[in-house]
C-alpha cells in the first residue's frame, strides 16, 4: 500500500516529503494531470499530513491525534475544500469571496485569513480549478501572491492551458501522470471491497479489461465496468473508423447511450465524457499510426482493429482531436448535450469529407 493509500505517485510523495524535511513547503501549488488519477485524493491526503500534530518522517500523519481524526472525518476546521457544484459551469464567486451582502466577510479568501483553530497550518483545496471564471481567478490573485504565513493553497486542474497565466505564475506546478493499469485495477478492487464502488459482480477479467481501457484513470475504469459501455466502445470505434464518416449515425448512437445513463444531467455528462474520451483515444492513436510512430494499442484489439481500418490523414486526425476537445469543454460549460453531440459529429463528418476531397463528398 502506498503513502496514505495513494499509489502511482511515489515521485510526488517524495517531492513533498523532501520539501517538508527542509521546511520548504510552498504557499501555493497547482496540481495538473488527467482526470481520475487521484489528484484530489492526493491533495486531501497532503492536507491531512500537513495539519497533523505529531507527523512521522516522510510526511506521514500519525493518524491518532485530534487533527488527524478530524481530517479523516472531513470536518477539520483548518482544511477548506471548494469545488464546482454539478449544476454550475464555474466555481461560484460567493464560494471564494462571499455573497453580495457579505462580500469579503465570507468565502474561502476570507477564511484563509483566520488563524488556525487546531493545527499550526491551514490548507485550502480548490478542486475543479479548470472551472474558475476569470472573475473568480482574479479574486484569488492577491491571496495567491501573498499567502498568509502557515497557509498552503492547492489548486487542482487538468491542463496548464486551462489556467490563467497569472494563476500559473503564482503557483508551483506539480504534474501527475496517468496510472499504470495494475494500479487502476488494484484501486478498483479495493473500492469494490470497501463498498465505494457498487459493482460487486465484476470479476477479475472485467476489472482487468476496464483498467486496460481506462487510459490510466480510475474514474474512467469504473465506467468501463459497465458491460453496456464496454460494448459501446467497440461500436463507437467501428463507427469512427468507417468511410465515409456517418455523422448522423454516430450522433444517434451516442445520444442513445448517453440518455441510457438516466434522466439526471450529471450521469449523462459523465457518460458523454467517457464517450468523447474513447474518440480522443482513437484519433490520437490514428495520428500516431499515420505518422509512423509507435502505437499504444498493441494489447487493445478493438482499438488496433479500428486504427488499421481507418483511411484518414494526419491532418484529419488533428482536426478531429481539436473538435473532440472542444466538445469536452462544452460539457464543462453545461452545453445542451443533444446539441453538443450533433455539432461534434457534424464537424467530424465535415472534416472527413474535406480530407477525402471531391470524390469523398456526398
Amino acid at each position: 500500500m502506498g503513502w496514505q493509500g495513494i499509489e502511482g505517485h511515489d515521485a510526488v510523495v517524495a517531492r513533498f516529503a523532501a520539501a517538508e524535511a527542509r521546511g520548504r513547503i510552498a504557499g501555493t501549488y497547482l496540481f495538473l494531470g488527467p482526470e481520475g488519477v487521484g489528484k484530489g485524493a492526493f491533495a486531501r491526503a497532503l492536507a491531512k499530513a500537513l495539519v497533523c500534530l505529531d507527523p512521522r518522517p516522510g510526511l506521514v500523519p500519525c493518524g491518532a491525534c485530534a487533527s488527524c481524526v478530524q481530517a479523516a472525518a472531513g470536518s477539520h476546521p483548518d482544511i477548506d475544500v471548494v469545488a464546482k457544484p454539478e449544476d454550475r459551469a464555474t466555481i461560484p464567486l460567493e464560494a471564494l469571496i462571499g455573497d453580495r451582502e457579505n462580500r469579503s466577510r465570507e468565502g474561502l479568501c476570507w477564511r484563509i485569513l483566520l488563524r488556525p483553530a487546531l493545527s499550526r497550518r491551514k490548507v485550502a483545496i480548490i478542486l475543479d480549478a479548470d472551472n474558475l471564471s476569470e472573475e473568480g481567478a482574479n479574486c484569488l490573485l492577491k491571496t495567491l501572491e501573498e499567502p498568509p504565513d502557515g497557509v498552503v493553497i492547492i489548486l487542482v486542474g487538468t491542463a496548464a492551458e486551462r489556467q490563467l497565466p497569472t494563476i500559473r505564475s503564482r503557483a508551483q506546478t506539480v504534474r501527475f501522470g496517468a496510472l499504470e493499469p495494475g494500479v487502476v485495477a488494484g484501486a478498483i478492487r479495493r473500492g469494490i471491497a470497501s463498498g465505494a464502488i457498487d459493482d460487486a459482480s465484476a470479476d477479475d477479467a472485467a476489472i482487468e479489461g476496464a483498467a486496460a481501457r481506462s487510459g490510466g484513470s480510475i474514474d474512467r475504469a469504473r465506467r468501463f465496468l459497465d458491460a453496456e459501455m464496454t460494448a459501446f466502445r467497440t461500436r463507437l470505434l467501428e463507427l469512427l473508423s468507417a468511410r465515409p464518416t456517418a455523422g448522423v449515425e454516430v450522433s444517434r448512437e451516442v445520444q442513445a447511450v448517453v440518455e441510457a445513463a438516466g434522466k439526471e444531467a450529471p450521469p449523462r455528462r459523465a457518460r458523454l465524457r467517457v464517450v468523447l474520451g474513447v474518440a480522443l483515444e482513437f484519433y490520437r492513436e490514428a495520428l500516431r499510426h499515420t505518422a509512423g510512430g509507435p502505437g499504444a494499442a498493441a494489447d487493445d484489439r478493438a482499438l488496433a482493429r479500428a486504427v488499421m481500418a481507418w483511411r484518414g490523414s494526419a491532418e484529419e486526425a488533428v482536426a478531429a482531436v481539436v473538435h473532440t476537445l472542444d466538445a469536452l469543454d462544452g460539457i464543462e460549460r453545461n452545453a445542451h448535450l443533444p446539441t453538443l453531440i450533433d455539432a461534434w459529429t457534424a464537424r467530424l463528418e465535415t472534416v472527413a469529407a474535406a480530407a477525402a476531397g471531391p470524390a469523398g463528398r456526398v
